[in-house]
């Protein structure tokens, strides 16, 4: 029972850090800001959320921008507070909002600077 306990306690900080965006590390992303880009899903409540970084990004393939965990799927989220939620668990702040509609749907934008310190 101690070895399934040490072995679960090795195993679930790796879990958190295993974000990734464009295939690179969330906690490796060493930008200053970062914009969270929330785009509600079609007949769900769902969002779909890309992380803009600054980085080069395929124009045919949105993969590139959206957060995946260590097994490569798409991580979603129920709203842009829980968006947000996750990424000031990864070590960042809150700096400004707005939205707007494009063909009736609404494109949220939050940027995000990374905490100093």
């Amino acid at each position: 029972m101690k070895r399934l306990v040490y072995l679960a306690l090795l195993l679930f900080p790796s879990a958190l850090l295993a974000q990734t965006v464009n295939g690179v590390p969330l906690k490796n992303i060493n930008v200053e800001y970062v914009q969270i880009v929330g785009t509600s899903k079609l007949l769900s409540n769902k969002l779909t959320i890309e992380i803009d970084f600054g980085q080069e990004n395929s124009y045919w393939s949105q993969r590139d921008t959206q957060l995946r965990d260590a097994n490569d799927k798409l991580l979603t989220f129920n709203s842009m507070i829980d968006a947000l939620n996750f990424m000031t668990s990864h070590g960042y702040e809150f700096i400004q909002a707005y939205a707007f509609s494009v063909s009736s749907q609404n494109v949220y934008h939050y940027l995000l600077r990374k905490r100093r310190g």
